[in-house]
């Protein structure tokens, strides 16, 4: 008997917390900072429309009518289209190997806040040199040499171990209740850190540097491009997650008003970063002299930036410490809600097509899991490594796949039945417009942010020197390989019982 989802709030918490991640933190912010500002709200509010809103629809569609995560989904289109499936499910390990890194470094800053609240270290004021005691330095993503955080080392067996607990109680007593509990409690200190930003002096300078619109920049084609790309990867589409969990609804569940909730939700969340983000940022322009990217556009933002603000908020060592513990006890619920979906994205195929426990499943990936995030732990990995690897993953296969996704599941499945049965018990119905985008609107949109990766990566490549480019050839592609390697060794092994489809074995 397959699980359902005890309550309709409780998908609804673990589908929003599996969207809302630690890339919504500053990914957001900068691309709407250097495609238009307020300008670029346009295209994002389309991508929304027209992208994120129907292609939720459909993965929570057909994971409830197949009853299987990506495996089976994919497997039910044709056998030879198995190998999608098997792809779209081995991006959430691979990303988890190095996310889980990440938490990491946000639970080694929630514990040295507390070490500046007890007054063991003063460092929220000037977080560069503990930034580089965590993270250490290297010179090239080659120097693997260079040594081994056991900062980041020890931390990410405790983000394991937290990701095996909740996971492998399954998806009632484990990714549910928790959800329920963490996504609320994220959603409240976002906004209160938020509201706090916005009272900064020169809060001002950052909201008028994110949000006045260039409306020059309206008719680039790129824009257009990175405002899907921010909406395709900030939903998690394409990588089995919401196909999975849409495989655990029950019959008479409302598809539609969860799909669109659960991409306003991860679109509100988008929103309340940048203007925590760049008001954050417009203190530290105005009071230090510094530029808006001086910090990075990526995770420096909260591990450089943020402390030196909190420092900022309160004269009282106490009061700093306790309120960086909670910016980055924030940080952490944001990469754990994401990383158990990406768990559960795996398992749901692999218990689909095996037979094997869940108990014992989950402890196999999350020990192969944490072998992975050890390698991001040294100093190469973390500083360059990490790097590459997620440009190649989220640029070539995520995209890719979400193009190929869509085409196979709307002209073979056929988005008529698809959108009848998504309308069935929902109270807002979907009309043949959506039939049309997903056959044909997406697919060109899709198409051409996959194209103009592409393009990227490899005019990036030619612009480096030797080393650079043997990195990316290792790494990068080396990933892309070894992912689709895998992916067809495990197709060709047989199933553990025939697949068919729910409605065949009297659901």
């Amino acid at each position: 008997m397959r699980e359902n989802w005890q309550s309709r709030k409780g998908f609804i918490f673990a589908a929003a917390g599996a969207a809302i991640g630690l890339g919504n933190l500053w990914r957001f912010p900068f691309q709407a900072y250097k495609n238009g500002g307020g300008a670029f709200l346009l295209p994002y509010l389309v991508a929304l429309i027209t992208c994120a809103i129907p292609l939720m629809i459909m993965e929570y569609a057909y994971g409830r009518k197949i009853r299987g995560g990506s495996v089976k989904a994919f497997q039910q289109l044709g056998k030879k289209f198995e190998v999608v499936g098997w792809v779209q499910v081995m991006v959430p390990i691979v990303v988890m190997m190095y996310y889980c890194a990440i938490i990491g470094v946000s639970l080694v800053f929630m514990v040295l806040s507390l070490g500046h609240a007890f007054g063991m270290m003063n460092w929220l004021g000037d977080p560069g040199p503990v930034m580089g005691m965590v993270v250490g330095g290297a010179d090239n993503a080659l120097d693997l040499g260079a040594g081994m955080s056991l900062y980041i080392l020890g931390a990410i067996v405790f983000v394991w171990l937290s990701n095996w607990l909740i996971v492998k109680k399954g998806i009632a007593g484990g990714i549910e209740k928790m959800s329920m509990i963490f996504t609320p409690m994220l959603l409240v200190m976002m906004i209160i850190f938020m509201i706090n930003a916005v009272r900064l002096n020169g809060s001002a300078i950052g909201l008028e540097a994110l949000f006045k619109p260039d409306f020059s920049k309206i008719m680039d084609p790129t824009i257009w491009v990175s405002a899907y790309a921010q909406v395709f990867f900030s939903t998690t589409l394409a990588v089995g997650v919401m196909i999975a969990y849409g495989s655990y609804l029950n019959d008479k569940a409302d598809i539609n008003n969860s799909a669109i909730i659960t991409v306003l939700a991860n679109s509100s969340f988008d929103l309340i970063a940048g203007i925590l983000v760049f008001s954050t940022l417009g203190y530290l322009v105005q009071n230090m002299g510094v530029e808006f990217t001086s910090f990075g556009t990526g995770a420096g933002v909260a591990f450089i930036a943020f402390p030196i603000a909190i420092s900022t908020m309160s004269s009282n060592v106490v009061i700093q410490g306790l309120l960086g513990f909670l910016f980055f006890f924030c940080l952490f619920i944001a990469g754990i809600s994401s990383s158990i979906s990406m768990l559960e994205s795996f398992a749901t195929a692999a218990l689909d097509k095996f037979s094997i426990s869940r108990e014992k499943l989950i402890t196999t990936i999350s020990l192969v899991g944490f072998a992975g995030s050890a390698c991001f732990a040294s100093y190469a990995g973390f500083n360059f490594i990490l790097d590459i690897v997620d440009s190649y993953v989220g640029n070539i296969i995520i995209a890719g796949l979400g193009l190929v996704e869509v085409i196979l599941i709307s002209y073979i499945y056929g988005t008529a039945k698809l959108r009848e049965e998504a309308n069935q018990y929902s109270d807002f119905k979907i009309g043949v417009w959506w039939d049309y985008l997903l056959k044909y609107f997406t697919p060109l949109l899709l198409g051409a942010v996959v194209i103009t990766n592409i393009i990227n990566i490899f005019t990036g490549m030619f612009s480096q020197d030797s080393v650079g480019v043997l990195s990316n050839i290792i790494f990068g592609w080396g990933t892309v390989a070894l992912m689709i390697i895998v992916s067809l060794v495990f197709m060709k092994k047989e199933w553990a019982e025939s697949p068919r489809l729910a409605s065949q074995e009297g659901n």
